[in-house]
Protein backbone atom coordinates (compact mmCIF):
# COMPACT_ATOMS: atom_id res chain seq x y z
CA UNK A 1 0.00 0.00 0.00
CA UNK A 2 1.85 2.90 -1.27
CA UNK A 3 1.56 5.84 1.23
CA UNK A 4 -0.56 8.66 1.66
CA UNK A 5 0.68 11.88 -1.04
CA UNK A 6 1.16 14.71 0.93
CA UNK A 7 -2.63 16.35 1.06
CA UNK A 8 -4.44 16.79 4.19
CA UNK A 9 -6.60 13.44 4.54
CA UNK A 10 -9.91 14.78 3.42
CA UNK A 11 -8.95 16.05 -0.08
CA UNK A 12 -7.01 13.14 -0.64
CA UNK A 13 -9.75 11.19 0.26
CA UNK A 14 -12.10 13.12 -2.35
CA UNK A 15 -9.14 12.32 -5.12
CA UNK A 16 -9.67 8.84 -4.58
CA UNK A 17 -5.38 8.71 -3.54
CA UNK A 18 -5.98 8.28 0.57
CA UNK A 19 -5.13 4.78 2.32
CA UNK A 20 -8.33 3.24 3.55
CA UNK A 21 -8.64 1.61 6.55
CA UNK A 22 -7.24 -2.22 7.45
CA UNK A 23 -9.78 -2.78 10.19
CA UNK A 24 -13.46 -2.52 10.14
CA UNK A 25 -16.91 -3.71 8.66
CA UNK A 26 -15.59 -4.72 5.30
CA UNK A 27 -18.49 -4.31 2.63
CA UNK A 28 -20.84 -3.08 4.88
CA UNK A 29 -19.06 0.53 5.04
CA UNK A 30 -18.05 2.74 2.47
CA UNK A 31 -16.79 6.44 2.61
CA UNK A 32 -19.34 6.58 -0.12
CA UNK A 33 -22.47 5.46 2.13
CA UNK A 34 -20.73 7.83 5.12
CA UNK A 35 -21.23 10.50 2.45
CA UNK A 36 -24.37 10.04 1.08
CA UNK A 37 -26.07 9.65 4.43
CA UNK A 38 -24.53 13.19 5.71
CA UNK A 39 -26.05 14.71 2.31
CA UNK A 40 -29.59 12.61 3.38
CA UNK A 41 -29.39 14.82 6.99
CA UNK A 42 -27.88 17.96 5.63
CA UNK A 43 -30.76 17.92 2.63
CA UNK A 44 -33.65 17.19 5.16
CA UNK A 45 -32.32 19.06 8.24
CA UNK A 46 -29.55 21.53 6.99
CA UNK A 47 -25.78 21.30 7.90
CA UNK A 48 -26.20 22.09 11.56
CA UNK A 49 -27.77 18.55 11.85
CA UNK A 50 -25.12 16.60 10.47
CA UNK A 51 -22.08 14.78 13.36
CA UNK A 52 -20.68 11.99 13.17
CA UNK A 53 -22.64 10.30 16.13
CA UNK A 54 -26.06 11.23 14.06
CA UNK A 55 -24.64 9.63 10.73
CA UNK A 56 -23.55 6.99 12.34
CA UNK A 57 -26.68 6.14 13.73
CA UNK A 58 -28.43 6.41 10.60
CA UNK A 59 -25.92 3.56 8.93
CA UNK A 60 -26.80 1.39 12.00
CA UNK A 61 -23.16 1.37 12.94
CA UNK A 62 -21.30 3.24 16.35
CA UNK A 63 -19.15 6.47 16.01
CA UNK A 64 -15.70 5.07 15.96
CA UNK A 65 -16.60 2.93 13.11
CA UNK A 66 -17.22 6.28 11.06
CA UNK A 67 -13.90 7.49 12.49
CA UNK A 68 -12.23 4.13 10.87
CA UNK A 69 -13.16 5.93 7.70
CA UNK A 70 -13.21 9.65 7.86
CA UNK A 71 -11.34 11.26 10.46
CA UNK A 72 -13.20 14.18 11.50
CA UNK A 73 -16.07 16.48 10.85
CA UNK A 74 -14.29 18.60 9.13
CA UNK A 75 -13.18 16.22 6.55
CA UNK A 76 -17.00 14.68 6.31
CA UNK A 77 -18.54 18.42 4.93
CA UNK A 78 -15.25 19.26 2.48
CA UNK A 79 -16.64 15.17 0.89
CA UNK A 80 -20.05 15.97 1.64
CA UNK A 81 -19.55 18.93 -0.66
CA UNK A 82 -17.82 17.40 -3.24
CA UNK A 83 -20.54 14.53 -3.25
CA UNK A 84 -23.23 17.10 -3.51
CA UNK A 85 -21.84 18.73 -6.57
CA UNK A 86 -23.82 16.42 -9.46
CA UNK A 87 -23.05 18.37 -12.97
CA UNK A 88 -22.20 17.45 -16.19
CA UNK A 89 -19.38 20.14 -17.96
CA UNK A 90 -20.87 20.77 -21.45
CA UNK A 91 -18.95 19.13 -24.69
CA UNK A 92 -15.77 21.06 -25.29
CA UNK A 93 -16.99 21.18 -28.87
CA UNK A 94 -20.01 23.33 -28.01
CA UNK A 95 -19.65 26.91 -29.86
CA UNK A 96 -21.25 29.86 -28.36
CA UNK A 97 -19.84 33.58 -26.65
CA UNK A 98 -18.26 34.07 -23.56
CA UNK A 99 -21.46 35.66 -21.73
CA UNK A 100 -23.67 32.86 -22.28
CA UNK A 101 -20.96 30.21 -21.61
CA UNK A 102 -19.99 31.96 -18.38
CA UNK A 103 -24.12 32.41 -17.66
CA UNK A 104 -24.71 28.82 -18.31
CA UNK A 105 -21.70 27.91 -15.80
CA UNK A 106 -23.04 30.60 -13.16
CA UNK A 107 -26.53 28.94 -13.52
CA UNK A 108 -25.02 25.44 -12.87
CA UNK A 109 -23.33 26.70 -9.56
CA UNK A 110 -26.67 27.66 -8.38
CA UNK A 111 -29.18 24.62 -9.02
CA UNK A 112 -26.51 23.02 -7.09
CA UNK A 113 -27.03 25.22 -4.39
CA UNK A 114 -30.73 25.35 -4.85
CA UNK A 115 -30.19 20.71 -5.04
CA UNK A 116 -28.56 21.41 -1.76
CA UNK A 117 -29.02 24.84 -0.01
CA UNK A 118 -26.35 24.06 3.32
CA UNK A 119 -23.78 24.02 0.81
CA UNK A 120 -23.67 28.13 1.22
CA UNK A 121 -23.49 27.17 4.77
CA UNK A 122 -19.77 25.20 4.38
CA UNK A 123 -16.95 28.54 5.45
CA UNK A 124 -14.79 29.06 2.30
CA UNK A 125 -11.09 28.07 3.84
CA UNK A 126 -9.00 28.61 0.46
CA UNK A 127 -8.58 27.64 -3.38
CA UNK A 128 -10.89 24.91 -4.46
CA UNK A 129 -8.76 21.82 -4.88
CA UNK A 130 -11.08 19.18 -4.76
CA UNK A 131 -11.49 17.28 -7.55
CA UNK A 132 -15.36 18.52 -8.81
CA UNK A 133 -14.12 21.99 -7.64
CA UNK A 134 -11.23 22.50 -9.62
CA UNK A 135 -13.30 20.89 -12.35
CA UNK A 136 -15.89 24.50 -12.04
CA UNK A 137 -12.72 26.29 -12.47
CA UNK A 138 -11.56 24.37 -15.55
CA UNK A 139 -14.79 24.75 -17.14
CA UNK A 140 -15.29 28.94 -16.33
CA UNK A 141 -11.19 29.07 -17.78
CA UNK A 142 -12.56 27.41 -21.06
CA UNK A 143 -15.43 29.62 -21.12
CA UNK A 144 -13.46 33.20 -20.91
CA UNK A 145 -9.93 31.53 -22.87
CA UNK A 146 -10.97 33.98 -25.81
CA UNK A 147 -10.98 37.15 -23.46
CA UNK A 148 -7.54 39.20 -23.59
CA UNK A 149 -7.63 38.81 -19.21
CA UNK A 150 -4.89 38.10 -17.45
CA UNK A 151 -4.57 34.99 -15.82
CA UNK A 152 -5.47 37.02 -12.35
CA UNK A 153 -7.87 38.79 -13.89
CA UNK A 154 -10.14 35.73 -14.80
CA UNK A 155 -9.69 34.32 -11.48
CA UNK A 156 -10.82 37.72 -9.98
CA UNK A 157 -14.01 37.24 -12.32
CA UNK A 158 -14.27 33.82 -11.38
CA UNK A 159 -14.72 34.82 -7.85
CA UNK A 160 -16.86 37.65 -8.72
CA UNK A 161 -19.42 35.17 -10.26
CA UNK A 162 -18.85 32.86 -7.62
CA UNK A 163 -19.74 34.91 -5.16
CA UNK A 164 -22.58 35.83 -6.74
CA UNK A 165 -24.34 32.91 -6.94
CA UNK A 166 -23.18 32.27 -3.67
CA UNK A 167 -24.68 35.27 -1.64
CA UNK A 168 -28.24 35.11 -4.13
CA UNK A 169 -28.44 31.61 -3.08
CA UNK A 170 -27.81 31.97 0.17
CA UNK A 171 -30.39 35.17 0.49
CA UNK A 172 -33.26 33.01 -1.75
CA UNK A 173 -32.27 29.95 0.67
CA UNK A 174 -33.44 32.20 3.44
CA UNK A 175 -36.66 33.76 1.79
CA UNK A 176 -37.96 30.30 0.97
CA UNK A 177 -37.20 29.55 4.51
CA UNK A 178 -38.93 32.85 6.27
CA UNK A 179 -42.35 32.22 3.60
CA UNK A 180 -42.65 28.80 5.17
CA UNK A 181 -42.71 30.67 8.66
CA UNK A 182 -45.19 33.37 7.73
CA UNK A 183 -47.31 30.54 5.74
CA UNK A 184 -47.62 28.84 9.02
CA UNK A 185 -48.55 32.26 10.49
CA UNK A 186 -51.10 33.16 7.50
CA UNK A 187 -48.96 35.11 5.56
CA UNK A 188 -46.78 34.39 2.53
CA UNK A 189 -44.89 37.52 1.42
CA UNK A 190 -45.82 40.78 3.72
CA UNK A 191 -48.91 41.41 1.45
CA UNK A 192 -51.08 40.93 4.78
CA UNK A 193 -49.52 43.75 6.67
CA UNK A 194 -48.85 46.24 3.59
CA UNK A 195 -51.20 48.56 4.06
CA UNK A 196 -50.62 48.97 7.83
CA UNK A 197 -46.74 49.34 6.19
CA UNK A 198 -47.59 51.72 3.73
CA UNK A 199 -49.09 54.15 6.39
CA UNK A 200 -45.56 54.65 7.99
CA UNK A 201 -43.40 54.57 4.90
CA UNK A 202 -44.64 58.43 3.88
CA UNK A 203 -43.08 60.70 1.11
CA UNK A 204 -41.41 63.10 3.85
CA UNK A 205 -39.77 60.64 5.50
CA UNK A 206 -38.83 57.94 3.27
CA UNK A 207 -39.44 60.13 -0.60
CA UNK A 208 -37.82 57.68 -2.59
CA UNK A 209 -39.04 54.35 -1.38
CA UNK A 210 -43.05 55.71 -0.53
CA UNK A 211 -44.05 55.67 -4.17
CA UNK A 212 -42.28 52.13 -4.77
CA UNK A 213 -44.33 51.06 -1.98
CA UNK A 214 -47.49 52.16 -2.86
CA UNK A 215 -47.85 51.35 -6.33
CA UNK A 216 -46.86 47.37 -5.10
CA UNK A 217 -43.45 47.03 -6.23
CA UNK A 218 -41.91 46.38 -3.20
CA UNK A 219 -43.10 43.38 -2.00
CA UNK A 220 -44.13 40.71 -4.72
CA UNK A 221 -47.17 39.05 -4.11
CA UNK A 222 -46.77 35.26 -3.47
CA UNK A 223 -47.46 33.68 -7.24
CA UNK A 224 -45.03 36.49 -8.55
CA UNK A 225 -42.09 35.80 -5.71
CA UNK A 226 -40.35 32.69 -7.84
CA UNK A 227 -40.35 34.68 -11.28
CA UNK A 228 -39.03 38.23 -9.46
CA UNK A 229 -36.17 36.11 -7.87
CA UNK A 230 -35.42 34.60 -11.18
CA UNK A 231 -35.38 38.08 -12.61
CA UNK A 232 -33.90 39.58 -10.14
CA UNK A 233 -30.48 37.35 -10.68
CA UNK A 234 -30.67 37.65 -14.13
CA UNK A 235 -30.39 41.36 -13.95
CA UNK A 236 -27.80 41.00 -11.24
CA UNK A 237 -25.85 38.31 -13.35
CA UNK A 238 -26.13 40.52 -16.58
CA UNK A 239 -24.87 43.96 -14.99
CA UNK A 240 -22.04 41.99 -13.69
CA UNK A 241 -21.36 40.70 -17.14
CA UNK A 242 -22.17 43.98 -18.47
CA UNK A 243 -18.70 44.89 -16.51
CA UNK A 244 -16.07 42.27 -17.50
CA UNK A 245 -17.28 43.39 -21.00
CA UNK A 246 -16.47 47.14 -20.51
CA UNK A 247 -13.48 46.05 -19.20
CA UNK A 248 -12.49 43.83 -22.24
CA UNK A 249 -13.92 46.69 -24.38
CA UNK A 250 -11.47 48.82 -22.51
CA UNK A 251 -8.41 46.43 -22.94
CA UNK A 252 -8.86 45.58 -26.90
CA UNK A 253 -9.12 49.52 -27.62
CA UNK A 254 -6.04 50.10 -25.88
CA UNK A 255 -7.70 52.80 -23.48
CA UNK A 256 -5.58 53.08 -20.10
CA UNK A 257 -7.01 50.99 -17.20
CA UNK A 258 -6.78 50.88 -13.64
CA UNK A 259 -7.78 48.98 -10.20
CA UNK A 260 -10.02 51.98 -9.39
CA UNK A 261 -11.37 51.50 -13.00
CA UNK A 262 -11.04 54.55 -16.17
CA UNK A 263 -8.65 57.47 -16.25
CA UNK A 264 -10.82 60.89 -14.93
CA UNK A 265 -12.04 62.75 -18.18
CA UNK A 266 -9.25 65.26 -18.67
CA UNK A 267 -11.74 68.17 -18.22
CA UNK A 268 -12.11 67.20 -14.41
CA UNK A 269 -8.73 67.94 -14.11
CA UNK A 270 -8.73 71.88 -14.95
CA UNK A 271 -10.79 72.98 -12.16
CA UNK A 272 -9.58 76.33 -12.86
CA UNK A 273 -10.09 77.00 -15.62
CA UNK A 274 -13.23 79.59 -17.18
CA UNK A 275 -15.02 77.32 -19.27
CA UNK A 276 -14.94 74.84 -16.82
CA UNK A 277 -16.17 76.62 -14.25
CA UNK A 278 -18.89 77.59 -16.16
CA UNK A 279 -20.32 74.27 -17.46
CA UNK A 280 -19.79 72.72 -14.15
CA UNK A 281 -21.89 74.96 -12.63
CA UNK A 282 -24.70 74.96 -15.94
CA UNK A 283 -24.31 70.67 -14.41
CA UNK A 284 -25.35 71.69 -11.13
CA UNK A 285 -27.79 73.74 -11.58
CA UNK A 286 -29.29 70.90 -13.97
CA UNK A 287 -28.77 68.30 -11.18
CA UNK A 288 -31.21 71.11 -9.24
CA UNK A 289 -33.69 71.39 -11.91
CA UNK A 290 -33.95 67.63 -11.99
CA UNK A 291 -33.94 67.12 -8.46
CA UNK A 292 -36.84 69.08 -8.02
CA UNK A 293 -38.66 68.07 -10.99
CA UNK A 294 -38.24 64.92 -9.51
CA UNK A 295 -39.42 66.26 -6.21
CA UNK A 296 -42.43 67.67 -8.20
CA UNK A 297 -42.83 64.01 -9.67
CA UNK A 298 -43.25 62.31 -6.13
CA UNK A 299 -45.63 64.72 -4.81
CA UNK A 300 -47.89 64.64 -8.24
CA UNK A 301 -47.91 60.37 -7.72
CA UNK A 302 -48.86 60.89 -3.63
CA UNK A 303 -51.73 63.59 -4.76
CA UNK A 304 -52.62 61.33 -7.25
CA UNK A 305 -52.59 58.07 -5.15
CA UNK A 306 -54.40 60.10 -2.41
CA UNK A 307 -57.25 60.83 -4.99
CA UNK A 308 -57.75 57.56 -6.28
CA UNK A 309 -57.89 56.11 -2.44
CA UNK A 310 -60.69 58.94 -1.58
CA UNK A 311 -62.68 58.26 -4.75
CA UNK A 312 -62.46 54.47 -4.15
CA UNK A 313 -63.64 55.04 -0.72
CA UNK A 314 -66.59 57.45 -1.89
CA UNK A 315 -67.32 54.21 -4.86
CA UNK A 316 -67.42 51.70 -1.48
CA UNK A 317 -69.51 54.11 0.70
CA UNK A 318 -71.56 54.74 -1.97
CA UNK A 319 -72.32 50.70 -2.59
CA UNK A 320 -72.28 50.44 1.01
CA UNK A 321 -75.57 52.49 1.51
CA UNK A 322 -77.09 51.39 -1.67
CA UNK A 323 -77.12 48.24 -0.15
CA UNK A 324 -78.52 49.47 3.14
CA UNK A 325 -81.94 51.01 1.33
CA UNK A 326 -82.30 48.06 -0.86
CA UNK A 327 -82.05 45.51 2.81
CA UNK A 328 -84.73 48.10 3.90
CA UNK A 329 -88.39 46.76 3.32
Amino acid sequence: MRPDPELPRGVALAWGVATHPQRGPKRELSIERIVDAAIEIADAEGLSAVSMSRVAASLGFTTMSLYRYVTSKDDLILLMQEGAIDVSVPDDALERTWRDGVTAWVLAIREAYRAHPWIVDIPISGAPITPKNLMFVDWFLREVRSLPLSDGEKMSALLLVTSYARATSAQERDLVAAAAAARDAGDVTGENFLEALIELVTPERFPYLSPLMTTGGYIAGAEAADDEADADFSFGLERILDGIEYHVGRLESGAPTTARGPEPEPALLLPRDKAVREATKARREAEKALREAQKREREAVKHALEREKHEREKTERREREQLERNRRP
